[in-house]
């Protein structure tokens, strides 16, 4: 069991770059890393790409509950390699340090027929930071995101705004809200090691 309660790094949708800022995140609290579950792409896994991105030497990368094979839900990936995922079998890797966990997906993701990701952040009983990136729709996402995180009485530290600003989004997700913003992490056109520690200044953490 971690001394300190873990981050949970989860998104309002995939693609928006939660790989990168658990990279981020890590690098910055020198913190360690755990990806639950993987969906697709072992060969080049978010543990890998983290791990290729973190220069610190104390970090630690444990190993996945579960690696699927196909890059779909985990739901769909699991059935298709005939396994069902069992939350009880999604336990936290033992480390005195600050764990970073990356989520697959948003919020809402099914594992399985009964559960979904929110579920494993509950179980684990970890703090969230919510990475939001502006779009069209991405307040409706955020809001949402917020609003489950709300009903299932998971405390959220902030939101880590991602890519191009939009000060007309962020500043009514903050003000509906009432979070903090830890921070807003630029459009990188080489993400490098250096890239993640100079990004890290621009995080509150």
């Amino acid at each position: 069991m971690p001394a300190k309660q873990p981050i949970f790094i989860t998104g309002i949708g995939t693609g928006i770059g939660k790989t990168v800022i658990s990279a981020i995140v890590t690098e910055k609290l020198k913190a360690d890393y755990w990806k639950p579950v993987q969906a697709g792409d072992l060969d080049t896994s978010d543990t890998i790409k983290v791990k290729s991105l973190v220069s610190n030497n104390i970090s630690r990368f444990h190993p996945e509950a579960y690696r699927l094979t196909q890059p779909y839900s985990p739901h769909k990936a699991a059935a298709m390699d005939k396994v069902v995922i069992d939350i009880q079998n999604i336990v936290l890797p033992e480390t005195d340090n600050q764990l970073v966990i990356e989520g697959a997906g948003g919020l809402m993701v099914p594992l399985n027929d009964n559960t979904l990701m929110v579920d494993v952040i509950k179980k684990l009983n970890a703090k969230v930071l919510l990475v939001s990136q502006n779009y069209l729709g991405s307040i409706n996402h955020t809001l949402l995101s917020l609003h489950a995180l709300k009903s299932y009485n998971i405390p959220v530290m902030g939101i880590i705004f991602n890519g191009d600003k939009d000060i007309y989004s962020k500043t009514y997700i903050l003000n509906y809200s009432g979070l903090n913003e830890i921070g807003h992490i630029p459009v990188y056109d080489n993400v490098s090691k250096k890239a993640i520690i100079e990004a890290g200044n621009f995080l509150a953490l």
